[in-house]
């Protein structure tokens, strides 16, 4: 298509920043080694996984004449910024966006994916695709060199038979994997654990962070978590990971509504598998959303936040500070958002100014957990 280039796409809605791309050596790696295969295919054959902000999809759309794309990106904000992309040039409507199952991958040929640090991740992604793609399948994966190891090959070895890398390229490189093999394992996601100190099970599918483990943060902000807004009928728990804080709270308050909300398809799964396992899915609302985009201003009485402290493989904190306007768009005047956070990161100032009167409930070397009220407007 003329007047597409990849240089050319955005990030938004997500973070921007001077060393913040949308698209980079390994999308281009990928769309050149898969080039052939691109041209090969037929309408609806061509799948990308994970394609961050649509350089992939768009790539193959506009640079490979691929009809009919299907996608599945874990974040909803990388949706957005595809569909955002896609109109600035006029690519609307040329691929679909779906879930990480049969609807996007059955019958597909070729499979572009950016690979997942988290070899829980590229399990899930590699036994879906090997399960419900075409048996022709060409799964063409890539990745930055210095986050990709020996074990991908072999996870990507158990639903595959034959598993080959490129040579590396502007620190990229690419792994192509095809052959289903006949022998590989049934998809097993969402796996649970059972955490008898809190009395909760948590279930996790391969993307979600932390997995079934319940990171320390989270272990802080649960331990005081009895005196957070006695009162309250509505709760967020904004960006929920594995649902942990929004099933705890449900548990403990029979009376209480939970809103579990993430910018993660594989969060919110596992948030609703979470709450069906611990008998609380009445009470507890799975939401994948984007800052909790779609939840009505002032309809909370209450949200909980464990917020994320990097973009990627960086330091940033711009994530915590969008979440925390989310929380104070949520939030009814005089209602509370119980946060913990790194204590190096110094965030009271700025729950501050987002929320309103902000008090440290409790505060060790590694972890400040505050409570904000909600200022009138």
């Amino acid at each position: 298509m003329a007047g597409f280039t990849l240089d050319a796409l955005r990030r938004r809605p997500d973070v921007e920043g001077p060393n913040l791309v949308a698209a980079d050596a390994t999308d281009r790696l990928v769309l050149d080694e898969a080039a052939a295969l691109l041209a090969a295919a037929g309408p609806g054959e061509v799948v990308t996984v994970g394609d961050r902000y649509g350089a992939l999809t768009l790539g193959a759309v506009a640079l490979h004449g691929v009809q009919g794309a299907r996608s599945h990106q874990d974040l909803r904000s990388g949706e957005r910024a595809l569909a955002l992309n896609a109109e600035g040039f006029g690519l609307t409507g040329t691929f679909t966006s779906g879930p990480l199952d049969a609807t996007t991958l059955g019958g597909a040929l070729v499979v572009l994916l950016q690979l997942p640090r988290s070899l829980d991740a590229l399990d899930e992604v590699a036994t879906l695709v090997a399960a419900h793609a075409d048996p022709g399948v060409m799964l063409v994966a890539g990745g930055r060199v210095k986050h990709m190891t020996v074990a991908m090959n072999d996870v990507l070895g158990r639903s595959f038979a034959q598993v080959r890398p490129s040579l590396a390229r502007q620190k990229s490189r690419v792994l192509v994997a095809s052959g289903p093999r006949v022998d590989r394992p049934d998809p097993r996601w969402p796996v649970q654990e059972r955490h008898d100190d809190l009395g909760i099970t948590v279930c996790a599918h391969g993307a979600a962070f932390a997995g079934t483990r319940i990171d320390l943060g989270t272990r802080v902000l649960l331990g005081v978590l009895e005196e957070a807004a006695p009162g309250a009928a509505v709760a967020v728990d904004l960006g929920c990971g594995t649902g942990v804080l929004a099933t705890v709270l449900a548990t403990r308050r029979p009376g209480l509504r939970v809103v579990a909300t993430d910018d993660s398809a594989a969060a919110v799964a596992s948030a609703a598998a979470t709450a069906v396992a611990n008998g609380v899915a009445d009470r507890v609302r799975a939401v994948h959303d984007d800052a909790a985009g779609s939840l009505p201003d002032g309809s909370a009485d209450l949200v909980v936040l464990n917020p994320p402290f990097h973009v990627g493989a960086g330091l940033d904190t711009a994530l915590a500070h969008k979440l925390f306007d989310a929380a104070a768009r949520l939030l009814r005047p005089g209602g509370e958002l119980w946060t913990v956070w790194n204590s190096h990161l110094q965030y009271r100032p700025a729950l501050e100014r987002a929320i309103g009167p902000t008090r440290q409930v409790v505060r060790d070397p590694r972890f400040t957990v505050t409570a904000s009220t909600r200022r009138s407007v």
